[in-house]
């Protein structure tokens, strides 16, 4: 019976531990859309307060986010100053376009 209520508190307690780690490791949404007027992407954000960048391809965007989402979370009191560890984004990308068909 001791070794049925350890198994079940070292259940517990990992259960614990995974609502913890997921509650911590919040997916900060990133949405990119295609300007054709400039010929960039653009990326905003409704859960990184203040975002707004562009860049010419998505891999220079993806450079930009990765500098500018901690220090906007860190400026807007998301994360604390001293906050070390991963952030997580989903950079979602939107991009429209007219291809005309040859009869």
């Amino acid at each position: 019976m001791f070794y049925t209520q350890e198994t079940n508190r070292s259940r517990l307690k990992r259960e614990i531990l995974k609502c913890e780690v997921s509650m911590v490791q919040a997916v900060y949404q990133v949405d990119a859309l295609w300007d054709n007027d400039a010929a960039v992407w653009v990326a905003t954000s409704d859960d990184v307060p203040g975002l707004a960048t562009e860049a010419d391809t998505l891999e220079a965007l993806s450079q930009k986010l990765r500098n500018m989402v901690p220090e906007l979370l860190r400026l807007n009191h998301v994360i604390t100053a001293d906050y070390v560890g991963a952030i997580a984004i989903q950079l979602t990308s939107q991009r429209q376009e007219l291809i005309e068909v040859a009869s």
